[in-house]
């Protein structure tokens, strides 16, 4: 039989909001400002989508333009995400191992997705992916066409999503101790064998905290696929797109609908990976 200390009886029998007054400050301020910034407008988002039918809202969320959208939407960002988890995480791996020339200018320069406007990115990869660009000039022949297709979002998505899995692997990198390594080879493994049993392990998570993130963005990107994209419907047409169209011909409640569903689709899909980093990260442990 377990035996309840006084206090904590005590503290049991105390009225809730009197234990809410002893709760400390910044915990307020934490809860205040996720209320306003966070919580308030979703749930906005919500009721204002449930001033439509649930036949009408189906409708709306299942009508083929959307499902479309949704297709391009997730599937391109999900394929720029899973490609930047590799490449993103060879160049962290490059930037922490190794030295060169113009070093500290290359590993600036992954930050420039932050800093740029989205639009001005946009404008830059639709004219070097034209079929007239630096790029798009020498794809054109080979009958691969970039700016204003499927593929000239990827593009984007892959650029402005690129940063987030750089910069989330880096410092685990960083932190790495290289004399496991040296244990390793020094048992006999090779680099292929110390990099997938001794490094990739414990830094599989990270990486999927990068995916995911590279992911999230590359799902809410408007700026540069607006413009390096065509917009056709069927073709290229991503599901911001379609809000903003929504939104041009006043059809409020059809645009909420539309976004209800990425963001839940989006949250589907991040608890998902975030359940699958838990699981790495138990399987590390033991």
């Amino acid at each position: 039989m377990t035996t309840v200390s006084p206090s904590v009886e005590v503290e049991r029998e105390t009225p809730f909001w009197k234990r809410l007054g002893r709760v400390p400050w910044t915990w307020r301020i934490t809860i205040a400002y996720l209320t306003v910034m966070l919580f308030m407008p979703i749930v906005a988002m919500f009721l204002k989508a449930s001033t439509e039918p649930p036949a009408r809202f189906w409708a709306i969320a299942t009508s083929d333009i959307a499902l479309a959208t949704y297709n391009v939407t997730f599937v391109t960002s999900l394929f720029a995400a899973l490609l930047n988890g590799v490449f993103g995480t060879l160049i962290a791996w490059v930037l922490v191992r190794y030295d060169f020339p113009l070093k500290r200018l290359i590993d600036a320069t992954v930050d420039l997705p932050f800093a740029l406007p989205t639009s001005v990115a946009g404008l830059t990869l639709a004219t070097v992916y034209s079929d007239n660009g630096w790029i798009g000039s020498l794809l054109s022949p080979l009958g691969i066409k970039v700016s204003f297709t499927r593929t000239g979002v990827a593009v984007a998505m892959i650029f402005i999503s690129l940063p987030f899995v750089v910069r989330t692997v880096q410092p685990v990198l960083q932190e790495m101790e290289h004399e496991i390594e040296e244990a390793a080879w020094c048992l006999g493994a090779s680099q292929w064998q110390t990099f997938w049993k001794v490094i990739l392990p414990p830094l599989f998570p990270t990486i999927l905290t990068g995916v995911a993130l590279g992911f999230s963005r590359a799902v809410g990107e408007y700026g540069s696929t607006v413009i390096i994209s065509s917009n056709t419907p069927f073709q290229d047409l991503i599901a911001p797109v379609l809000i903003f169209q929504r939104l041009e011909q006043y059809d409020y409640s059809g645009a909420t609908v539309i976004g209800i569903v990425l963001l839940s689709i989006s949250l589907i899909l991040l608890l998902a990976i975030n359940f699958l980093q838990a699981w790495a990260r138990r399987y590390d442990s033991r």
